[in-house]
């Protein structure tokens, strides 16, 4: 193999490469200086996804393939890798404070945010099961760690154990899919699934059934989705946010490129399978957050209905389905960073609070605050003319042309359901006594809630462009 040759089958993964050489390089940084150079790590984490964020954006138009199919990028994978890239640089930005804490200096936390991404990108661009499974678990097993990051927390460490062994058994079930799936079709690439699963027989199909029940655990959609409370809650509340947001995007779109180009031909069956966890995730995720009093764990429940709403479009099995899917999880990293920031803002007297009633009065208190939070609530609950409304509506606008009108119906009630708690935070906010006065917020929360605030405030007003690259990310699969 010529060296032009080789420099082209590596160009795909440039950005992967920068970002696991660039990992490493920090990793060593860090284990010869120690913990002084946490602070340094960070920002050079944050470097490094910039870098391989522009990489991305450079890369040659059109469908890239390397490693015999097994890599593809194309617009969808560009689109989605970016709003990853988004979230776990927003993490890196919240978790400063986290991070300098002198009790809490620990200086692979940057290191292990970054394997995670690259574990994220080369899931998003998996073109077959190996390469599903090795983005899966390097994305998995660092974020294990990360939940464990509070070493002297017993929340933060029961939180840990609990996504560890929990995800262990949906690797299992995940690896077992995909094994009964390659057995039956003779191949592990997807292309060459869709060729060879045009049938629909029943060893595929209990592939298929296993094989999304590990990729639903990811997505923390019903009835996996056991893990999400108390990893929420338990976990510091930088690494909540992460957890949050980056991962899910990846999830997503695996499944989305799984269900779409692997299995076009046996829709029906994983149509069910899809509607079916769609409802259940939406119904739980708008009932089981009524009665929470701790806001990570009503941000958990509402996260397992927003993944429900975003698979309404995945279930619609169309290339508009799959373009509300991108708008709904591009939205929806937005609206979650916002309000992990707001939450990380409250401190009172040096002690983060997480309790729902400690935003009593926040609008006398911190009127900025109060009203960049309340517009978030009101973009996760859906209310036009928010950014979460329009999430909503490609969505449910997908799934009615495809015929899914009892889904499309059933997404709404739930939505109505979820707006009712959503809105008891902003009648706490505003109408009950205030208590003490809060910390002042740090800069760099201020930075990443007026970002994620406004655009939720102001999408409305210039739609086009997320709208028009997540049509061409989704016509990339078709």
């Amino acid at each position: 193999m010529s060296f032009e040759s080789a420099g082209y089958q590596l160009l795909p993964v440039l950005p992967e490469i920068v970002l696991a050489v660039g990992a490493m390089a920090l990793l060593m940084v860090g284990a010869y200086q120690g913990v002084r150079t946490t602070g340094l790590i960070v920002i050079l984490a944050l470097v490094l996804l910039v870098v391989a964020g522009v990489l991305e954006l450079t890369l040659p138009a059109g469908k890239l393939v390397t490693f015999n199919g097994s890599f593809i990028v194309d617009d969808f994978a560009r689109f989605l890798k970016i709003v990853a890239l988004i979230g776990s640089g927003a993490t890196l930005i919240l978790s400063t404070e986290f991070l300098t804490d002198p009790s809490r200096r620990i200086f692979e936390y940057a290191i292990l945010v970054l394997l995670s991404t690259l574990g994220m990108m080369i899931l998003i661009s998996a073109g077959d099961l190996i390469m599903l499974y090795l983005g899966l678990e390097l994305m998995s097993l660092a974020l294990y760690v990360v939940a464990a990051s509070n070493r002297d927390d017993i929340k933060s460490t029961e939180a840990g154990l609990k996504y560890f062994v929990l995800g262990a058994l949906s690797s299992g079930m995940l690896l077992y899919g995909a094994s009964l799936i390659y057995g039956f079709t003779g191949t592990v690439s997807f292309a060459g699934i869709s060729a060879a699963a045009k049938t629909g027989s029943l060893g595929i199909v209990f592939g298929i059934v296993f094989l999304l029940a590990g990729l639903c655990f990811k997505v923390s959609a019903v009835p996996f989705h056991m893990w999400t409370p108390d990893v929420y809650e338990g976990a510091p509340t930088p690494v909540t946010a992460f957890f949050a947001s980056a991962p899910k995007v990846a999830a997503m779109a695996v499944f989305t490129r799984v269900a779409l180009t692997a299995f076009p031909g046996i829709m029906p069956q994983w149509q069910q399978i899809v509607v079916f966890v769609s409802i259940a995730s939406m119904a739980l995720g708008s009932f089981a957050a009524i009665g929470q009093t701790n806001i990570k764990r009503l941000m958990a429940y509402s996260s397992i209905g927003h993944m429900g709403f975003a698979l309404v479009g995945l279930a619609a099995g169309t290339a508009e389905g799959a373009q509300g899917v991108l708008v709904y999880v591009a939205i929806y990293v937005a609206m979650t960073l916002g309000t992990f920031t707001v939450i990380l803002a409250m401190k009172r007297n040096g002690q983060h609070v997480e309790k729902i009633s400690d935003f009593a009065g926040l609008s006398r208190t911190n009127p900025l605050l109060a009203f960049f939070f309340a517009m978030l609530l009101f973009s996760l609950a859906g209310v036009p003319p928010l950014a979460g409304f329009f999430g909503k509506f490609y969505v449910f606008v997908a799934a009615i042309k495809a015929g899914l009108f009892t889904l499309s119906v059933i997404g709404v009630l739930t939505s109505v359901i979820g707006a009712y708690y959503y809105l008891s935070i902003v009648k706490v906010m505003y109408f009950d006594e205030p208590l003490t006065e809060l910390d002042p917020v740090r800069v760099e929360l201020r930075a990443v809630l007026a970002v994620a605030g406004l655009f939720n405030i102001f999408f409305f007003v210039y739609p086009g462009p997320l709208v028009s690259m997540a049509t061409v990310a989704a016509k990339s699969l078709f």
